[in-house]
C-alpha cells in the first residue's frame, strides 16, 4: 500500500510547469499538491493532517504541526537548508527529515559570473545604448564611452569554500584572476591563498559570499567591513540575505564606499517595499533565482525522489535528524 503524501509549496519548484512531480505520484497515493501554503499553523495542519509523507521547501513545520499531524512519518525537503523544520521536535515525534545537498553548484557559480561579466563588460549598458540609437549616430565605427575591464589579474575574495565557493574559484582561475579564500575551516591542499577576513575585504576587487548563515556570518558585511574595501570594489551575495547588513550596505553605496553591489538574496523574501536597498544607487538585485536553472531543479527533484525511495525501502539517505 502506497503512503498518503502532500506537497505544500510546489510553486517554489516550478512556476510554469517546466518540471513534473509525476515520479512522486508513482510512489505515493494519494498525492495532494498545493502551489503554496500560507505560513499559518492551522492551515498547514488542515492540509497535512492525514499525510504520512510531507514534501516541502520553505513551509514552516513546527512542533505544533508535528504534534497535530499524528500520521506524519517523513519530511522531504526541496532544499539544502532545513531551518524551517523543528528538528528537535522531529526527533521527539520520530519523524525522519531528509534534505537535498549540492544540487545548485553550477547554476549559482554561473549566476555569480553573469553578475561579474555584466559589471566589467557592461553588456547591458551598451545594449541599451544601441537600442536607443547611439551607435547609429556614432562618428566612429566603435562606440565605447563606458570603460570596460579585463577580469585577468583582478582579485576575487571568496568567502566560504564549500562546493559553490570551490566552483567559483575554478572559474575565476580560468579567467586568470587572483583568488583569495576566507573560510572558517582551513581546507587541505587548497591551491589558492587563504586570508583573514580583513584581508579578504581589503584586497578584493570582487568580494563574493558563499557561506552559510550562522551567528558568525550574520551581518558579516557591515559598516566596519565595508569600510575596508576599495571604492572600486563590488560585492556579490548569492548566499543568504542575513549575511549583509542592508542599512550599512545602502549607506556604503550612497556615499561611494564601494562601487556596486549585486544581490540575489535579501533579509526578507519576497522583497519588501521597505528594504533599505530599494532606493540605493549602484545595486542590481535578482529575485533569489541563482539556484533555479532548469537542470538544477531537475537535479534537485531527482535527489528528493531518491531520498523518498530510500525512506520507503528502509535505507534512509541524507537524513538531517
Amino acid at each position: 500500500m502506497k503512503p498518503n503524501a502532500v506537497i505544500t509549496d510546489w510553486s517554489t519548484m516550478s512556476m510554469n510547469d517546466d518540471i513534473s512531480y509525476s515520479k512522486i505520484q508513482t510512489l505515493c497515493d494519494p498525492l495532494t499538491v498545493y502551489d503554496l501554503t500560507p505560513y499559518n499553523e492551522d492551515i498547514i495542519v488542515d492540509r497535512v493532517h492525514d499525510a504520512e509523507i510531507l514534501l516541502c521547501n520553505k513551509t514552516p513545520i513546527t512542533r505544533g504541526v508535528m504534534k497535530r499531524c499524528k500520521n506524519l512519518k517523513y519530511i522531504g525537503l526541496f532544499a539544502t537548508g532545513y531551518n524551517n523544520i523543528d528538528i528537535p521536535a522531529s526527533r521527539e515525534f520520530n519523524i525522519t527529515v531528509c534534505n537535498a545537498g549540492e544540487y545548485s553548484t553550477n547554476a549559482v557559480a554561473q549566476h555569480v559570473f553573469a553578475m561579474i561579466l555584466n559589471h566589467y563588460s557592461k553588456v547591458e549598458t551598451y545594449s541599451s545604448d544601441v537600442q536607443n540609437g547611439k551607435w547609429i549616430s556614432s562618428k566612429t565605427f566603435s562606440y565605447f564611452p563606458y570603460s570596460t575591464y579585463e577580469l585577468a589579474n583582478k582579485t576575487i575574495s571568496i568567502v566560504g569554500y564549500g562546493s559553490i565557493g570551490k566552483k567559483v574559484s575554478e572559474i575565476a582561475s580560468a579567467f586568470g584572476m587572483r583568488v583569495l579564500i576566507h573560510t572558517r575551516t582551513i581546507p587541505k591542499d587548497c591551491p589558492y591563498e587563504i586570508v583573514s577576513k580583513e584581508d579578504a575585504f581589503k584586497r578584493a576587487d570582487i568580494l563574493t559570499l558563499h557561506c552559510p548563515l550562522t551567528e558568525q556570518t550574520r551581518e558579516l558585511v557591515c559598516k566596519d567591513t565595508l569600510s575596508l574595501m576599495k571604492d572600486t570594489a563590488i560585492l556579490i551575495n548569492t548566499s543568504r540575505g542575513g549575511t549583509v547588513n542592508e542599512f550599512d550596505l545602502s549607506n556604503a553605496l550612497k556615499d561611494g564606499t564601494i562601487a556596486k553591489a549585486y544581490l540575489d538574496v535579501l533579509n526578507y523574501e519576497p522583497m519588501s517595499k521597505d528594504t533599505p536597498l530599494i532606493d540605493a544607487p549602484n545595486v542590481i538585485i535578482t529575485p533569489h533565482v541563482a539556484w533555479a536553472a532548469l537542470e538544477t531543479r531537475n537535479r534537485l527533484m531527482g535527489i528528493v525522489i531518491n531520498n523518498l525511495k530510500g525512506f520507503l525501502d528502509g535505507n534512509v539517505i541524507n537524513k538531517v535528524n
